[in-house]
């Protein structure tokens, strides 16, 4: 029996997240330039039958839970093909995808009968103005209209991720809530965290959670902490007192969990990193490509040791990674 993904403060990983590809989409001020951008030439990206060799090896090595990212993983041709492999990997207790939506309405049937069943949505405003200057693109009507199509076959849980930057987001807090309360989706504000490909980000743009929550109570009141919340997971999430659902936080500025973290992460072109904010990669392409599935399970083990208590940020050491979120996967 293989030993547990335990690094060397003592967390245990499970769960793995897989960037299929760094190409987007739309073209948000914070993660993407408005023109142009570096991309992994095609044969260095992998293929989805890699994808799934790795995946082996890392349920092998006790991972028990999947998110699919990009970039937009949905503008990988096929991606319901990968969705179909990962389903027959025994083991595997869960399988998420994130995504902007934008070609949703478009794939969620094939999606859905791959065995996809979980969506985390990225939508920071129900403006279609505000949605244009954030993301570059006109594209909202085709996000709203995915998350109905989605809703409509029984993709569930649906949740929101919307990036929460001051003096720009402040306006859409309570409609987001609102919509969320009305559809029975979970939204989840996320702190502005440096990770763009400009190099824009500034503490004093981050709107924290504690901001957020102030706005939020003073238009539906009081909200509780979720009892029995699964401490490894980014969100904080709290319940309306009004039984109208519930609203969570990424507080990875302000709070930070990662005494708590128990994910590792594979780039569209294979690279390993034990943390979002890594500096530094494991190349496991190689590897894939040669069939060496033991030097596969070793490089997950080494990078895991490798791993810092945390990343951080607002620190005067702190170093931003060399690599777009889009470029690493979300």
């Amino acid at each position: 029996m293989q030993a547990p993904l335990v690094d060397r403060f003592g967390r245990l990983h499970d769960n793995l997240r897989i960037s299929v590809t760094d190409r987007c989409n739309i073209r948000c001020f914070y993660c993407m330039p408005e023109e142009g951008g570096q991309y992994a030439p095609k044969q260095e990206i992998l293929s989805f039958e890699e994808m799934a060799r790795f995946t082996r090896v890392a349920v092998g090595l006790g991972v028990r839970k999947l998110r699919i990212t990009g970039g937009e993983p949905l503008a990988r041709k096929d991606l319901h093909k990968l969705i179909a492999m990962l389903t027959e990997i025994e083991g595997i207790e869960d399988i998420a995808l994130t995504t902007n939506a934008v070609l949703l309405g478009a794939q969620a049937k094939a999606l859905y009968d791959a065995g996809l069943r979980r969506l985390n949505v990225h939508l920071d405003t129900l403006d279609r103005e505000r949605f244009r200057e954030i993301t570059r693109r006109d594209e909202l009507p085709r996000v709203l209209e995915g998350i109905d199509i989605a809703q409509s076959l029984g993709f569930g849980p649906i949740k929101l991720n919307a990036v929460a930057v001051k003096g720009v987001t402040e306006a859409d807090i309570l409609p987001m809530a609102r919509f969320g309360r009305e559809r029975g989706i979970e939204v989840r504000f996320i702190e502005f965290m440096p990770l763009d490909s400009q190099g824009l980000w500034d503490k004093t743009q981050v709107l924290t959670m504690d901001q957020m929550l102030e706005r939020l109570r003073a238009e539906f009141g009081e909200l509780d902490v979720v009892p029995d919340q699964d401490e490894r997971a980014p969100a904080t999430e709290f319940r309306y007192r009004d039984g109208k659902g519930n609203i969570g936080f990424i507080a990875s500025v302000s709070k930070p969990f990662c005494l708590n973290c128990n994910r590792i992460r594979l780039t569209s072109d294979g690279k390993l990193r034990y943390c979002l904010f890594a500096v530094e990669e494991m190349d496991v392409r190689a590897l894939l490509r040669a069939g060496d599935d033991a030097g596969v399970a070793a490089a997950i083990r080494e990078n895991l040791m490798r791993k810092w208590i945390g990343h951080e940020i607002g620190a005067t050491q702190f170093v931003p990674p060399p690599r777009p979120m889009y470029a690493i996967g979300g």
